[in-house]
């Protein structure tokens, strides 16, 4: 498989598992990430990351990466590391939030690379 389809099947199972996580267990998804008020909004967060996940999953079975997927990739790590920067560093959020920033910015790496 080529790197950037193998990049898209690492990145689009990441957020397919991570979306569908708070879905399957708030539970165990609030003792990692720190309880959350607004549950609602992070099952919505939740089902938009599995969408975007299931986006790139088929993208990555493409001979050739098309436009449109690599702009949902690159555009799906700015989105979700700028919020985790910020509200983790404005303790909105939990500072675990800072390590998913890093697994973003390890893809964006290999994505670009």
């Amino acid at each position: 498989m080529p790197r950037p389809q193998l990049a898209l099947l690492v990145q689009g199972s990441y957020y397919a598992i991570t979306g569908l996580w708070p879905l399957v267990s708030m539970r165990s998804f609030e003792a990692v990430t720190g309880p959350k008020v607004d549950r609602w909004l992070v099952k919505m967060v939740g089902l938009l990351a599995l969408s975007n996940g299931l986006a790139l999953l088929v993208g990555s079975r493409r001979e050739r990466v098309s436009e449109e997927t690599r702009v949902l990739a690159i555009a799906s790590i700015f989105a979700f590391t700028a919020v985790d920067v910020v509200y983790a560093a404005k303790r909105r959020i939990s500072p675990i939030y800072l390590a998913d920033a890093v697994a973003e910015l390890a893809l964006l790496v290999v994505l670009l690379g």
